[in-house]
């Protein structure tokens, strides 16, 4: 299996498309501008999806799940268990980004990409287990070549099964005890800032384990800086498998023309790493939310974009993402259904 297919061509977005969106965002009876950042992410979502009127009514939310050998360093709050317990709790339905998929209609599954915890078959879960959870990458590659190409290939499988659905947008989560660490690694690969800059408490880390969190992830990079030459590279020395499967699930959804909405800290890092492989991609992204890591601001002014919304959140799972698809589905329904100025018999604005 190889990584050939990341480098493949993305989906051309419709200039037409676009100035139609553009054209009737100037004819709704509204002062043109007024609605604010939802009549540029309706022209945006039109040029996606090469209408003029556009849905985000059929979401695809999918959770990956992985456990991170880096855990044995102390670098979280929760003991590894959890990423098991979790990906069962998704399975029930009673994690927070499950409530939400529920109330927006969206259709949710799981793909476990492996966890230290051997787990039985489940409802909702797709068992696409590579390894129990990654090295340690501060001893060795987080992952080999074969299993980071396996982990891409998961991510593009689950935007293929979405594809096949007619869906109008993806949403990637993510599960991971000390995927935080991971995330911030390949944060400071890809931009070049500190790792202090970047560091957060993830789970819930006083400052002294942040400090601790910082020097293992100082130390990993330090060590693997000669071997990081690529962005797979880098993704295969200090990833994480659910990384490495979002970031292949992003360039395939851009590939087919799918629209992305990225979640927070893990998901923009996952995003970072794809931009890195496919500078264009961004063109096809929303950024959910800001999360509440100090890191992600860095992280959002790498990828010259902004965040809809910021309600300091720092759950993970896809849940800031479920909290902005209400938003997109707002510019979708204002941009769609609002009359213009002729259909309502109301004056424009004065030459």
């Amino acid at each position: 299996m190889t990584l050939d297919w990341i480098y493949n061509p993305l989906a051309a977005l419709n200039s037409h498309a676009k100035e139609q969106g553009l054209d009737r965002q100037g004819q709704l009876t509204k002062p043109l501008g007024s609605l604010g950042s939802l009549e540029a992410m309706a022209v945006r979502l039109c040029a996606m999806q090469g209408v003029s009127k556009p849905s985000v009514d059929k979401a695809q939310v999918v959770v990956f799940a992985g456990d991170h050998g880096v855990a044995a360093e102390k670098v979280s709050a929760f003991p590894q268990v959890v990423t098991a317990e979790m990906v069962k709790n998704f399975s029930r339905g009673g994690a927070a980004i499950c409530a939400l998929a529920r109330q927006n209609n969206a259709q949710f599954e799981v793909v476990n990409l492996g966890t230290v915890v051997n787990l039985p078959a489940m409802e909702h879960v797709i068992d696409n287990t590579i390894m129990e959870g990654t090295s340690n990458f501060s001893e060795q590659a987080a992952m080999t070549q074969a299993q980071l190409s396996q982990a891409m290939a998961a991510g593009r499988a689950a935007v293929d099964r979405a594809a096949a659905k007619n869906v109008t947008l993806f949403i990637g989560g993510d599960m991971g005890i000390a995927n935080t660490s991971a995330a911030t690694a390949l944060a400071v690969w890809a931009t070049k800032q500190s790792v202090a800059s970047l560091v957060g408490p993830g789970t819930g880390l006083d400052a002294q384990g942040v400090s601790h969190k910082g020097q293992v992830i100082e130390a990993a990079l330090a060590k693997h800086a000669a071997a990081m030459t690529s962005p797979e590279d880098a993704l295969r020395y200090v990833g994480g498998l659910e990384i490495a499967a979002l970031t292949g699930a992003y360039i395939r959804a851009a590939q087919v023309g799918i629209a992305i909405l990225v979640d927070g800290f893990i998901t923009t890092s996952a995003a970072i790493m794809a931009a890195k492989i496919q500078p264009q991609i961004v063109d096809w992204m929303f950024f959910a939310h800001a999360s509440a890591e100090p890191g992600h601001q860095t992280m959002m002014a790498s990828l010259g974009a902004d965040t809809i919304l910021d309600l300091g959140m720092r759950l993970g799972e896809g849940s800031g993402a479920g909290v902005a698809l209400s938003i997109l589905k707002s510019a979708c329904v204002t941009h769609n259904e609002m009359a213009t100025f002729a259909e309502a018999s109301v004056s424009e604005k004065s030459a």
